[in-house]
């Protein structure tokens, strides 16, 4: 007991001495920092973000404080960007300096972030080959078609599964990542990772990488104090690495069989046809690691599923709230594939209404509100006048960003016709170079996903939309249904969406 007690008092006068010389360099400093809450000692503005939503605080604070704001939590800096122009200057004059991520203790669990793309700065060569792989031969254009027909086969299960339970309330949510699940894995590596698309993962993948992603955006102690890290006071590092055990345990498995079927095969054809067949050829010629192959798997489907159907659900619930956009959406969907049994990804990349309301439910609804952190790398990084400190971490309030008023009118409204325009080249993209609509980021940490969620988001709700008429449970109005949002590790319906898939007769 006198151990720990001493323990603590040297804990705490650790921080304040931290405290107080950090305190001391800021005050130094001639640069003109950004304004923000008065910070408390050791816990800075800790207090400021103790309750609701993350977005909502920072958008609520940003408000106060301006576009560009600065925080203390703990003994770290960050720095919240939270407006359109801001964050066009921090990503078109800074984004080499900005493209570090801030890496939570709990990633760093068996060297993790050390080795994935997620979490490695882009400087580091190891961040470039990782990205040019996953590139090259997943979301490049020539990947995607070749793996088209595994997707549309995955969301015709989906559409099976759900006509199956027509005239039944279903929980969309549940369902359609469920299906995103097998069409990820399916993609990835020909296998399912849930035996019935409403029902609970076959190997336990699926709930190890949730409870993973689930740590990792914990709260940490290690984070906001980080010379304790090497305690590991909450544990949260030695969980994340039991975990870590368990998921490469499945994945090396998937792998060491493709590697014997690959080795005892006189045909020198893929034998899948999938993203794991080109791994182990690149592997086999020596481009990649052994250790290279079971990192990339998790990071794409850890990083890809949840994307892609939480929009589908966000999308379902703001259509069902809003009837005349749901007519409209239908009738173009029924005008252009009249009679035809199945919607096909070309079907839907023709279709602007679609294409318009997957951008208002992504713009009004972003999954990551605020993105993966940042780091400032190096010095001289100064937005809207304001110097960003070298080894703070940025924030991008994409939620605030993308509901700015100076962007857009109506911001909190759904209206997907903004989205609609005659000019091809106004057309606002995915890309993130229309700084008023960045769900997928920006820059060099832009997710690589993206060019697969804008084939699979639009081509499912189109299928949902095709196959069903869709109504909500009696008693539920379209007025009074629940939208309010809850974030966790993503963004989402704080009141998961119930709805009753109709056969049309």
């Amino acid at each position: 007991m006198e151990r720990e007690s001493w323990l603590m008092l040297a804990t705490l006068a650790i921080s304040l001495l931290c405290y107080y010389l950090a305190n001391l360099r800021r005050r130094s400093g001639a640069a003109r920092l950004p304004p923000g809450p008065m910070p408390l000692p050791l816990i800075g503005n800790l207090l400021d973000l103790r309750s609701g939503n993350l977005h909502h605080m920072l958008a609520r604070l940003a408000h106060i404080h301006g576009p560009v704001m600065r925080l203390e939590l703990g003994l770290t800096t960050a720095v919240v960007i939270s407006s359109r122009d801001a964050a066009r200057e921090a990503f078109t004059r800074h984004d080499r300096r900005l493209a570090s991520r801030a890496v939570p203790d709990t990633a760093r669990a068996l060297g993790f972030s050390e080795r994935s793309m997620i979490w490695l700065p882009s400087s580091d060569h190891r961040w470039k080959n990782l990205r040019g792989v996953v590139a090259t031969h997943i979301f490049s254009p020539r990947s995607l078609a070749a793996a088209r027909g595994v997707r549309e086969r995955k969301v015709r299960d989906l559409v099976s599964y759900l006509r199956d339970h027509a005239g039944r309330e279903v929980d969309v949510g549940q369902v359609v990542y469920g299906g995103v699940l097998n069409l990820v894995s399916s993609a990835l590596f020909s296998a399912d990772v849930v035996d019935d698309v409403g029902a609970e993962s076959a190997q336990g993948l699926r709930q190890l990488v949730e409870e993973l992603v689930e740590l990792v955006a914990k709260p940490n102690v290690s984070d906001l104090f980080p010379f304790l890290r090497p305690l590991d006071l909450q544990g949260r590092r030695r969980h994340a690495a039991r975990c870590f055990e368990k998921v490469f345990c499945i994945l090396d498995a998937m792998i060491e069989r493709r590697l014997a079927e690959a080795t005892s095969s006189s045909s020198d054809r893929l034998l899948h046809g999938d993203f794991l067949d080109v791994l182990v050829e690149l592997m086999a010629e020596g481009k990649i690691a052994r250790d290279n192959v079971t990192t990339i798997l998790f990071d794409v489907f850890a990083a890809g599923s949840d994307t892609m159907a939480v929009t589908v659900e966000w999308a379902m619930a703001e259509l069902l709230r809003n009837p005349s956009a749901m007519a409209k959406l239908r009738a173009e969907i029924r005008g252009a594939l009249g009679s035809k049994a199945t919607v096909e990804e070309p079907d839907a990349v023709g279709l602007p209404y679609l294409q318009a309301v997957v951008r208002e439910a992504m713009r009004l609804h972003p999954v990551a509100p605020v993105m993966l952190p940042h780091q400032a790398v190096e010095d001289g990084v100064v937005v809207c006048g304001y110097t960003v400190p070298k080894g703070s971490t940025v924030i991008f309030n994409t939620w605030a960003i993308m509901r700015d008023p100076a962007a857009w009118d109506t911001p909190d409204e759904f209206v997907p016709e903004r989205f609609l325009v005659e000019n091809a080249a106004e057309v606002i993209d995915f890309r993130g170079k229309k700084f008023e609509f960045i769900p997928f980021g920006s820059g060099r940490r832009a997710c690589p996903g993206m060019a697969m969620a804008e084939r699979v988001v639009p081509l499912i709700l189109a299928s949902l939309l095709h196959a069903f008429d869709w109504r909500l449970p009696d008693g539920v109005s379209a007025e009074r249904l629940d939208v309010s949002e809850k974030f966790t590790t993503a963004n989402v319906m704080a009141v998961p969406l119930k709805a009753v898939p109709v056969v049309p007769t």
